[in-house]
């Protein structure tokens, strides 16, 4: 295979793909403007927690990672809901011992690269942004380290570089090019809660923890070393009126009365750490005849709070890597196809995370929303064939996301119809149920 190919960003999703594209014979060139993460320590930014799930451990399955990074991995098997006034409520994600994984970012970023570096057809370039990308000519210029600018010529180029990618830069400036980006009301700050003596949790480290306080919230996710990675949602304005030391721990001792008790650093941690904001991006085209194609956020970011954007990210990378089995070298098609396959489900997954920040802000607090929470549940155990929970579609399984969008409002008219009707207990008559399945079409 003779295909050179530029792969522009070197985070996960490059990264992966780099290896993907290797592994079939392409000469592939990665390009990445931070320095080699594996020997800076550098933030990517981002998040130093992520949650892998089904979609994501697909990816990594096919090149042999999935075991060692699982074994690195904590499972969080539901949410655990912390009340002002102390009360936890515990929500399972689904049955059977199911669970999402909370990752490192870093260490899994670390482990593509040094899976990436042992191909000889894989060349990492670090240091080096791009500066502009001639679509028709499939050239890429970057700046290096040393200040000096150089061209790369290839088959093809592969836009990985993120929500503010240069690749799509180039094409938004194209002819009929659709473009949105919407930022959320909220921004959001990252906090700790330290590991207790002996590295010791110091809550339920198999869930993630979740303060809902409608308008804002925090959740807290584990890691191996027994400490929690919070993260605080909140409307820009609100973080404004937090300005000493006196304000941040007054507001936390009255919205967040437990955690704050765990959290000896807060006060510093959070005046010193910055305030970040959550973007969703849409665009369309993603691809350009056989030349160009933008995957992973640099297509579609979306905000977190499904715990989707890296999943749908590796995905991207699975559908293409199918692409390629099924049309051979047939780049058009494969761009193609890959487009249509992707576009209308991450374009879903994005109206699906910013609808599970209402839910995650608000709505698991509330006890009608709790009360159709377990009748899903029981339904999902009863008739494990017959419904399916939206958040089962999306996260423990492999099915279109627009698909699990859709029948998560189908669900939604079938359990309104059983709670208003008062007959939660006939849910195990089935009689009763052949009734009233035609909700769910």
């Amino acid at each position: 295979m003779s295909d050179k190919i530029t792969i522009i960003g070197g985070g996960l999703c490059g990264t992966l793909m780099s290896i993907y594209l290797a592994k079939r014979g392409y000469e592939i060139n990665l390009f990445e403007r931070r320095p080699d993460m594996r020997k800076n320590k550098i933030s990517a930014g981002k998040s130093i927690n992520l949650a892998l799930s089904t979609r994501g451990l697909l990816a990594l399955k096919k090149i042999g990672l999935d075991k060692e990074i699982l074994a690195d991995a904590i499972p969080m098997f539901g949410r655990m809901i912390h009340s002002k006034n102390n009360e936890l409520t515990y929500q399972p994600y689904g049955k059977d011992g199911q669970a999402i994984n909370s990752v490192s970012r870093g260490r899994l970023n670390t482990r593509l690269l040094e899976l990436a570096d042992g191909f000889k057809n894989i060349n990492l370039h670090f240091n080096s942004r791009c500066t502009d990308v001639d679509v028709d000519k499939s050239t890429a210029t970057f700046e290096l380290e040393d200040g000096t600018s150089q061209i790369f010529q290839s088959d093809r180029i592969l836009g990985t570089d993120g929500a503010f990618a240069a690749t799509r830069g180039k094409l938004q400036i194209s002819d009929r090019f659709n473009y949105s980006q919407s930022y959320l009301h909220v921004g959001y700050k990252e906090l700790e809660i330290p590991a207790g003596e002996g590295a010791q949790f110091m809550m339920s480290k198999n869930a993630l923890h979740i303060w809902p306080r409608g308008a804002f919230m925090m959740i807290a996710l584990p890691n191996p070393s027994g400490d929690f990675t919070c993260t605080l949602f909140m409307p820009f304005d609100v973080f404004d009126t937090l300005k000493t030391n006196a304000e941040v721990g007054t507001f936390f001792t009255k919205e967040f009365p437990d955690a704050f008790q765990m959290m000896p650093t807060l006060t510093g941690d959070f005046l010193k750490n910055p305030t970040s904001s959550l973007v969703t991006v849409k665009c369309f085209p993603w691809v350009k005849d056989d030349k160009i194609a933008l995957m992973g956020d640099a297509a579609h970011a979306i905000v977190p709070f499904y715990g989707q954007g890296m999943n749908a990210s590796f995905e991207d990378v699975t559908v293409m890597d199918e692409c390629i089995e099924n049309f051979g070298s047939d780049w058009t098609k494969i761009f193609s196809k890959y487009q249509a396959l992707r576009k209308p489900n991450t374009d879903a997954i994005a109206d699906l995370a910013i609808q599970n920040y209402y839910e995650m802000a608000d709505k698991v607090g509330d006890k009608h929303f709790l009360h159709k929470k377990t009748l899903e549940h029981n339904l999902g155990d009863l008739y494990p064939d017959k419904f399916k929970s939206q958040y089962a579609l999306t996260t423990f399984s492999n099915s279109p996301y627009l698909f699990a969008l859709d029948q998560g409002k189908r669900n939604d008219i079938l359990l309104e119809h059983i709670i208003a009707e008062g007959a939660e207990h006939k849910i195990t008559d089935l009689a009763y149920m052949e009734k009233i399945w035609y909700l769910l079409d």
